[in-house]
């Protein structure tokens, strides 16, 4: 990891290869990536994948760099959102690891409902670590920690951050952070000092996970995080201008009803 501006602010998931009839809101990925114009930038799209099928067709656009599949530590959430036990899951990273590999995309791991859940399962540090381990004996090099239902708090993001990133000098760990309006500054700010440069985000945090519960909590906004780190010295390079002008488009992209 060289900068926090590599890390954090030049990877896009732009969008999932997942089921239409089990997210219609995703039907038009490829449309969507057949649109974009990438002759003149320095980002790297990334696609979620839910299984071999969505791996097989992400696999076959050169546009994307990374893959990124979603491993719950929560066997409820797991078979929730991919239809799969963490067993069955596990085999799935092994062949969608092996496609990536044959393709020259990177695999992101996801570890959702990270931060504890709502479904009872058991928690902690020692659990994330023990499929971490398994994880990365498959050759998986990053890894993000994902509040999938905004359940963190600054002790539980500095408990987990402190925890594995000493563990694993060689793996990059990266926080995928849901949030509420009112406690994202103290969110980014415990992941941060203990040790996380990468970092998830989506302009004024749009989002959520939609297989998660029916009241769902905001992504990370971006536009937070990028003051944030300004302040913190980083980001020398960001484009404020331009950046305010994708904010601009979002009166129009998501306009307010």
């Amino acid at each position: 990891m060289n900068s926090l501006l590599e890390v954090g602010f030049h990877t896009i998931d732009f969008g999932s290869f997942v089921s239409p009839k089990a997210i219609p809101q995703m039907r038009d990925t490829a449309a969507v990536l057949a649109g974009l114009d990438l002759t003149n930038t320095s980002s790297k799209l990334l696609s979620i994948v839910a299984n071999q099928r969505g791996a097989n067709d992400a696999v076959q656009h050169e546009a994307i760099d990374f893959l990124g599949y979603p491993f719950s530590i929560s066997e409820t959430f797991q078979l929730r959102n991919t239809n799969a036990t963490i067993v069955e899951s596990l085999e799935r990273v092994e062949n969608i690891q092996e496609l990536c590999i044959k393709h020259d995309k990177s695999l992101v791991i996801y570890i959702s409902m990270g931060f504890g859940n709502p479904y009872g399962d058991e928690w902690n540090a020692e659990i994330v670590q023990k499929w971490v381990d398994k994880l990365v004996a498959l050759g998986i090099k990053i890894f993000s920690l994902s509040d999938t239902i905004g359940v963190s708090s600054p002790d539980s993001i500095s408990y987990l951050f402190s925890n594995l990133i000493p563990a694993y000098p060689e793996i990059e760990f990266g926080a995928h952070l849901h949030t509420q309006i009112n406690s994202w500054e103290e969110k980014v700010k415990a992941a941060f000092e203990n040790g996380c440069l990468r970092f998830d985000g989506a302009i004024k945090g749009y989002g959520g996970c939609p297989m998660a519960k029916d009241d769902l909590t905001g992504n990370m906004p971006t536009e937070n995080m990028v003051l944030y780190f300004k302040e913190k010295g980083f980001l020398d390079n960001f484009d404020l201008t331009k950046f305010a002008k994708s904010m601009e488009l979002t009166n129009t992209t998501f306009p307010v009803h």
